[in-house]
């Protein structure tokens, strides 16, 4: 599999070694700095880009009927006319606001326990999500993707980022050095908490997700999600 890498931060690297071990050949990579390679050359694209960049990337991909998977969070404001340019296009794309299979599998985790817990209003819903000092977006996509899991099966209207009123679910976002990622869901009473936790050891599990996601896509024409490629 020929891949072209749209950002060549950190998780752009880390996808090239893990890929290159796997088999695959990196043929393109783009960042803020510099082009290497041409992205016509590649079978697939994974986009870890910038908010600032995402949009110009996953579209440059379907004019070039170039597959891409996406783990760019931030700019989802745009997410209906990219995913109108994906069906003019015929093209095939994937994102995921976290490619870990783990976290997928969490996500899982978080809606079965909200819809356990929907009944039990005693139970108020926080969550807790940390990551390195990098991370331009607070909170997390990840964060959000959960707690839009958890709003469907609660009475509160709304997430906030350190909300103050009680109608509303309260994220907090903590940045702090060399964190690859952690989140937290607690459901607090007065008599006790119930949480649940996933937290990332290193990058691999993200990387390794969107290599799988990219080598299931070939082939593939339309709109899927991780629950898609893992079967859930």
């Amino acid at each position: 599999m020929k891949i072209a890498l749209l950002g060549y931060g950190k998780m752009g690297k880390t996808i090239e070694k893990l890929a290159i071990e796997k088999g695959h050949e990196i043929v393109c990579t783009v960042s803020s700095e510099a082009t290497k390679g041409s992205l016509t050359d590649a079978d697939v694209a994974i986009d870890f880009s910038s908010p600032e960049q995402a949009v110009n990337n996953i579209t440059a991909c379907f004019k070039n009927t170039i597959p891409v998977v996406s783990g760019t969070t931030g700019w989802l404001e745009n997410y209906s006319s990219v995913i109108e340019d994906c069906n003019t296009c015929n093209g095939s794309f994937i994102y995921a606001s976290n490619f870990s299979i783990g976290v997928n599998l969490f996500f899982n985790l978080n809606s079965y326990l909200a819809q356990l817990m929907e009944p039990y209003k005693a139970y108020i819903p926080t969550m807790e999500e940390i990551h390195h000092t990098e991370k331009k977006d607070a909170p997390s996509g990840t964060a959000i993707t959960l707690a839009e899991d958890v709003l469907q099966f609660s009475n509160l209207t709304k997430w906030e980022l350190d909300a103050k009123s009680e109608d509303v679910l309260n994220i907090s976002a903590k940045r702090i050095d060399d964190v690859k990622g952690t989140h937290t869901i607690n459901y607090v009473s007065e008599i006790d908490t119930l949480s649940i936790t996933h937290e990332a050891h290193n990058r691999d599990g993200f990387a390794l997700g969107a290599i799988l996601a990219a080598e299931w896509l070939i082939g593939k024409k339309g709109i899927f999600s991780m629950k898609d490629v893992l079967g859930l």
